[in-house]
C-alpha cells in the first residue's frame, strides 16, 4: 500500500481518512477518500493455475455473511493494484461500470464476491478471459516500469 500512496501522491492526490478493513488483510483492503472521492482499495493476487490476478470484493452483510457491494453503498472507485515481475499498475473502476458489469449487486441481479482482472501484460488465454481484459484495460494505467500519468488523471478525473 506504501507504494500505492507514493504513487498517488506524485499524481498530485490528497488521501484523507484513511481506514484499514479489519478482514481482506490479505488484500491490504482498505478505504480511504482521494480529493474527495471515497475509494475502496485492493491488492489482486496472482494464482498458480489461472490467468488474470485474483481480488475480493465483499462486505459483511448485518445478518454475518458476506455479501457483494451494492449500488447503494457509499463510494466512487475500486481500486485493484495489481503487480509481477517487475511491472505493477492499477485498476481505477467507476462504480457505474462494477454495475453495468454485473460485479456490483442492484435490486435485479446480485453481484459478485471476488473477480479475476487482467492487466496489460497479461495474456488472457480463453474468451471470457479476453472479454474481461478488453473492457478492463479502459480502466487500467501503469505504474512501474513508468508511470502512466495522463491515463492515471483521465481516470481519477483530474484536471
Amino acid at each position: 500500500m506504501n507504494d500505492t500512496l507514493k504513487t498517488l501522491d506524485k499524481l498530485g492526490l490528497v488521501v484523507s481518512d484513511f481506514t484499514t478493513e479489519k478482514e481482506s488483510k490479505e488484500y491490504a483492503a482498505c478505504r480511504f477518500k482521494l480529493n474527495g472521492l471515497n475509494i475502496i482499495y485492493r491488492d489482486a493476487k496472482t494464482t498458480p493455475k489461472k490467468g488474470g490476478q485474483f481480488v475480493t470484493f465483499w462486505k459483511r452483510s448485518e445478518e454475518g455473511p458476506i455479501a457483494p457491494f451494492h449500488e447503494n453503498d457509499s463510494f466512487d472507485f475500486f481500486v485493484v493494484n495489481v503487480s509481477s515481475e517487475g511491472k505493477s499498475g492499477q485498476f481505477v473502476f467507476p462504480k457505474a461500470i462494477l454495475v453495468q458489469k454485473g460485479i456490483i449487486s442492484t435490486e435485479e441481479k446480485e453481484g459478485k464476491r471476488a473477480f479475476r482482472v487482467y492487466p496489460a501484460w497479461d495474456q488472457a488465454h480463453n474468451k471470457q478471459a479476453k472479454l474481461s481484459q478488453q473492457w478492463q484495460l479502459n480502466y487500467f494505467y501503469e505504474v512501474e516500469p513508468n508511470l502512466d500519468q495522463q491515463k492515471a488523471a483521465k481516470l481519477y478525473n483530474i484536471k
